[in-house]
């Protein structure tokens, strides 16, 4: 038996796997949704998000893909899963994303065979979309300058290709190595923590969509999750995981302050303000009790004393 049968679910609620089903909607998420879409729709060229390590930002890229539908856009997702990458590399991928049959080696050719298809895109009536997830990898200033040269790809009053990053806050640093790609950021979002409240949101909104029928969490427990994942939602995934194995190998049928605190511990994730378990009383002491071999009442020592024989 699993965790997962053990507290009657159907899923692991807190896998770091991308899921569409577990897309937390929060606020912010929304919120960054919603201007990407208009970036997008209105043509604006380049957009970015950033945020912190494991904020959501790759959930959220798949979250937007799935939103460009294929009757209005022609969109595609790069992950960069190195710095290593070439510009030749890109526009190659680029290329066969957006549909370049047989892509040319020469750069030149390959352009005017990008430009042909984008102008196709553009007469069928969608636009054409790439988003590159880990967009903090693209460590050169080749590289800038050629998204630059993409961002150009366009026709009177109209860019043919929209370009959004999702990257670390280092993806600012990436773009100043061409000051003139910098200056065409058109919109960008900075993806935050979550809150307290946020947090357990999102704790009970997983659970929810794990096919959970009760909140395994005990309050003071989901404040110390809150505490020492800093509400990053990737945090909050592996201790949530961990506080669920450990409670079901304990045979508890919830997470308590103390499994978190364990928890924690193991993952490094001890922090000074994670909140402590009530001090329990302490025990109170036995009551004394005479041992039978010993004289305590006074009586007793006289009558003790009167039986003495004293020899000259």
């Amino acid at each position: 038996m699993s965790y997962v049968e053990f507290f009657g679910m159907e899923r692991e609620p807190f896998s770091n796997a991308p899921d569409a089903r577990f897309f937390f909607n929060s606020d912010q998420h929304s919120q960054a949704l919603t201007r990407l879409m208009y970036a997008v729709d209105s043509n604006k060229g380049l957009a970015v998000l950033v945020g912190g390590v494991g904020a959501g930002k790759t959930t959220l890229a798949r979250r937007m893909l799935d939103r460009l539908s294929e009757d209005r856009y022609q969109s595609s997702l790069l992950v960069m899963v190195h710095s290593g990458v070439t510009p030749e590399w890109i526009l190659t991928r680029i290329a066969l994303q957006l549909g370049v049959e047989a892509p040319k080696e020469d750069r030149l050719e390959l352009l005017r065979q990008l430009y042909d298809r984008l102008l196709q895109i553009h007469e069928a009536g969608k636009t054409a979309v790439v988003l590159i997830d880990e967009a903090q990898m693209l460590q050169s200033r080749a590289l800038m300058e050629e998204f630059r040269g993409l961002l150009n790809l366009e026709i009177p009053g109209k860019k043919l290709l929209n370009v959004v990053f999702f990257g670390l806050v280092e993806v600012e640093d990436c773009l100043r190595l061409d000051e003139p790609l910098a200056q065409r950021v058109a919109l960008k979002y900075h993806l935050k923590s979550l809150s307290s409240t946020l947090t357990e949101s999102y704790i009970r909104y997983r659970l929810h969509i794990a096919g959970a029928k009760r909140l395994i969490f005990q309050p003071e427990a989901i404040a110390a999750i809150h505490a020492c994942s800093s509400g990053v939602p990737r945090l909050i995934n592996t201790v949530c995981d961990n506080t669920l194995l450990e409670a079901f190998l304990r045979k508890q049928n919830h997470v308590d302050l103390r499994i978190v605190q364990s928890v924690a511990g193991d993952l490094g994730l001890l922090r000074p303000n994670l909140p402590q378990p009530a001090a329990q009383p302490p025990a109170a002491a036995p009551a004394a009790t005479a041992s039978p071999a010993t004289v305590t009442d006074l009586d007793d020592i006289e009558s003790m004393l009167d039986r003495l024989e004293f020899k000259g």
